[in-house]
């Protein structure tokens, strides 16, 4: 059986292309670190807008819990027919409560999600800031002769 010839690597192909085309050498382990450094940027912005996130949902949840334990309180405090008078001050209460605690936690809601935000875009902007360093420094070091 005849032996078939071994296969060249991707790599090696492109290496074989560039070389042949008369391109500039290039470092495919500095690119592939490029990248790598670019992939671990998105997953750490994507972590702190993922914390952002649960951080709302848990304060959602709570906020969810404490209306519904008002209500229940305030359902139970209802003795039925009576004064109609302290029904409605006690509704006026509630609802009094229940808008500043609304304001409160939308507050705090856009604090978090502001907070995220910008430390998921602060990030990406340091890794952009590092990718053009990189970029540039290899572009001066290709431009100098050897």
């Amino acid at each position: 059986m005849a032996k078939q010839p071994e296969q060249d690597s991707i790599f090696d192909m492109f290496a074989r292309f560039g070389s042949d085309m008369k391109l500039p050498k290039m470092d495919v382990e500095a690119v592939l670190s490029h990248h790598r450094k670019n992939l671990e940027a998105l997953e750490k912005s994507a972590r702190a807008a993922a914390s952002g996130a649960s951080s709302v949902m848990a304060m959602q949840r709570e906020a969810l819990r404490q209306t519904l334990s008002e209500i229940a309180e305030m359902t139970r405090s209802y003795r039925g027919p009576g004064d109609s008078q302290d029904f409605v001050t006690k509704q006026a209460e509630f609802a009094r409560k229940s808008f500043e605690a609304a304001v409160k936690n939308a507050g705090e809601i856009s604090d978090i999600v502001r907070k995220s935000g910008t430390e998921a875009v602060d990030i990406l902007r340091e890794r952009v800031e590092e990718a053009v360093k990189e970029v540039r420094s290899g572009m001066e070091n290709r431009d100098k002769p050897r």
